[in-house]
């Protein structure tokens, strides 16, 4: 597996030392974590695309399902600073904590969190891909989550970092196909007595 590399307006990461210093992880630690693969990353990049429509320095955090079926989502636009893992940690924790509970009390996580990464340049890793990375696998741990692809989407197309998979559609600034990303139901209140009476008279009408 190769990686290409983007120059960084940053100070370059010379050491792993320093890497872990500034909260990054580099291409080869990201694939050596085990991250699960998406069975359809296209479904999700597009579905993803057709919810939030990203622009430029905009995250979309999702949530999936075992059946890789949406649970939850969220989208926010980073802020102007220099790529702090840490930073980015918070920002997801945050909007996690927004849209769906956490999953701590499992002894092993069942839902899985993506991250979708709209931004300037090329599919070419970068020390800011680095953080989120950093960011997204810190977050995943405190919110009881497997973490999982980290998806960035360009002028260029879209790509799966660490799996070499990716496409031209849709990309930055693309209109959002016709492609309907599939959720989970929403789950059935428990009822009993008169209300399930109610709901039984309901249904033999």
């Amino acid at each position: 597996m190769t990686f290409g590399f983007a120059p960084s307006s940053a100070a370059s990461l010379s050491t792993p030392a320093a890497a872990s210093a500034n909260r990054v992880l580099e291409p080869a630690e990201w694939a050596a974590a085990g991250i699960p693969l998406l069975r359809s990353p296209r479904e999700v990049v597009s579905g993803l695309h057709a919810r939030h429509r990203p622009g430029p320095a905009t995250a979309v955090v999702a949530v999936l399902d075992p059946d890789e079926r949406l649970r939850a989502s969220a989208s926010f636009t980073r802020r102007s600073t220099g790529a702090d893992g840490w930073m980015y940690r918070n920002a997801l924790l945050a909007q996690l904590r927004r849209v769906i509970p956490h999953d701590l009390r499992r002894r092993t996580p069942v839902r899985t969190a993506v991250l979708l990464y709209c931004r300037e340049g090329d599919a070419r890793w970068t020390e800011e891909d680095g953080a989120w990375m950093w960011g997204l696998r810190d977050a995943c741990t405190l919110h009881g989550l497997r973490c999982g692809a980290y998806i960035t989407l360009t002028r260029d197309g879209w790509q799966v970092l660490g799996e070499g998979r990716g496409g031209r559609h849709p990309s930055a600034g693309s209109e959002p196909e016709p492609v309907a990303m599939s959720e989970a139901p929403p789950r059935i209140p428990r009822t009993g007595g008169a209300a399930s009476d109610v709901l039984r008279r309901a249904a033999a009408r």
